[in-house]
């Protein structure tokens, strides 16, 4: 059975259906929902301006640092530039310097004689234009001070400019102990054996034949050594030379030589 409303209740839900239908903007709900749509909108408007102001700001601090780092890079490599002009400067002037200081040493090395620590020149005396006496008296000197190369070409000049002087002997016999000291005793004991040959008569005579022993002993000739160091002992007895032979014959027979 169908219920039948009556017929006044009929405009009344009709005019309650009207209020029902309410228009949007007219809707609190919708209003306030819009409401904070918009200012959350806003909001993210300026968060996204103030990251993008602040992207902005930091480019351009970067920006400025760079700059400044390139200046900077520029200013160090202008310094290095500088510096390392000076440097080749400096090494050029030192080089110079040295040169000139080096220079001046050979002109005096030159202008010194060779007792004032000079250089004696191949084929020229000690003491240039001087006596035999002088020339021989500089020769020992270098001997004694222990420069015996000097010494050895101011002796063999001597006797090449003085081989008749009274001093010739003498020079022979240091001209052999200049090779002697040096320890080449092969030399040293040619040179011995021309004292003995072209100065039977000099007073270096012991001593000369003593060296002869003495290198003959060092070149491991025992037989000539022996021969030579008998020899001075028996001849020169009461010499230097002698006691200095017996002993050196001593050791060789200790060593069983």
């Amino acid at each position: 059975m169908r219920l039948k409303l009556p017929a006044l209740m009929i405009p009344v839900l009709a005019v309650t259906g009207c209020e029902l239908m309410v228009a949007p903007e007219d809707d609190p709900m919708y209003v306030k929902t819009t409401e904070l749509d918009n200012r959350l909108t806003r909001v993210e408007r300026i968060v996204d301006n103030q990251s993008l102001s602040n992207l902005s700001a930091r480019i351009d601090t970067l920006q400025a640092d760079t700059q400044a780092l390139r200046a900077q890079l520029e200013e160090l490599q202008y310094e290095m530039g500088q510096a390392n002009d000076r440097q080749r400067q400096l090494y050029l002037d030192l080089d110079q310097r040295l040169s000139a200081l080096q220079n001046a040493a050979v002109r005096l090395d030159e202008d010194r004689s060779v007792l004032e620590g000079g250089t004696l020149a191949p084929g020229a005396l000690p003491v240039p234009g001087g006596t035999d006496r002088a020339n021989y008296q500089a020769s020992f000197e270098l001997l004694k001070q222990g420069r015996y190369d000097e010494a050895a070409r101011a002796l063999q000049q001597f006797m090449v400019t003085y081989p008749n002087s009274e001093y010739a002997d003498n020079a022979q016999y240091w001209l052999a102990e200049t090779h002697y000291v040096t320890q080449d005793y092969k030399t040293a004991l040619a040179e011995f054996q021309v004292v003995l040959d072209r100065f039977p008569d000099s007073r270096k005579l012991p001593d000369a034949l003593l060296k002869i022993g003495f290198c003959n002993y060092e070149l491991e000739r025992w037989d000539a050594g022996r021969k030579a160091l008998t020899t001075v002992a028996q001849q020169y007895p009461e010499t230097t030379a002698a006691r200095l032979a017996n002993q050196r014959l001593d050791r060789m027979t200790t060593e069983g030589r």
